[in-house]
């Protein structure tokens, strides 16, 4: 394999990459047609990349990468909660995206994630975090409140207070002002009433 170490070296500074991008690759160097998925065979069956959907593979064993298959993306909800250390609870992933792709809960390696579908007009309010080798885009805290209204999903008391304690005001307003006005009213009302 003559391109192995140049290969290995170039996607592995990737959370993420597609075989497109190995099609590309090899395409450049005048491989011949059809041998990227060679390689990318014989990587998966070896142990040493993982399939983290199809036609997206990793050289990390981490399932907070796989959000990086479903690009425009940031992880959200509870799981944003436990990588911004609100709450205690280890979570799933909760990749939320613009894409159209199906929701639901989805499976790598026996650990389960969950897609979110969300409208691209409420695709905004995350910030990068530093998690493992990479960053990852996480929901700000303001934004988790939003989507926990968006999603009809349920806080503690314990946990909203935490989150409300977290939160930029002036940044919360102007995250509001972006809203459709009958979700506006709602997230205020929620971050009023107790559960």
């Amino acid at each position: 394999m003559k391109y192995m170490k140049e290969f290995i070296s170039q996607f592995s500074s990737k959370p993420v990459f597609s075989s497109y991008e190995a099609r590309n690759f090899f395409a450049y160097r005048n491989g011949p047609k059809g041998y990227y998925k060679l390689v990318l065979n014989n990587l998966v069956r070896s142990g040493r990349i993982y399939r983290f959907t199809r036609g997206h593979y990793s050289f990390y064993d981490e399932i907070e990468y796989v959000g990086f298959a479903f690009r425009p993306f940031y992880y959200g909800l509870q799981d944003a909660l436990s990588i911004r250390n609100l709450w205690e609870q280890e979570t799933n992933p909760v990749i939320i995206t613009p894409r159209k792709v199906r929701s639901g809960i989805r499976t790598f390696n026996d650990r389960n994630y969950v897609i979110r579908w969300i409208d691209r007009s409420m695709f905004f309010g995350y910030s990068l975090v530093e998690y493992g080798d990479f960053f990852i885009p996480v929901a700000d805290p303001e934004k988790i409140l939003i989507d926990m209204v968006y999603y009809h999903q349920f806080l503690t008391d314990e946990v909203k207070q935490e989150v409300l304690k977290s939160i930029d005001r002036k940044k919360f307003k102007e995250y509001l002002l972006m809203l459709p006005e009958y979700l506006s009213k709602r997230v205020i009302e929620f971050t009023k009433s107790p559960n």
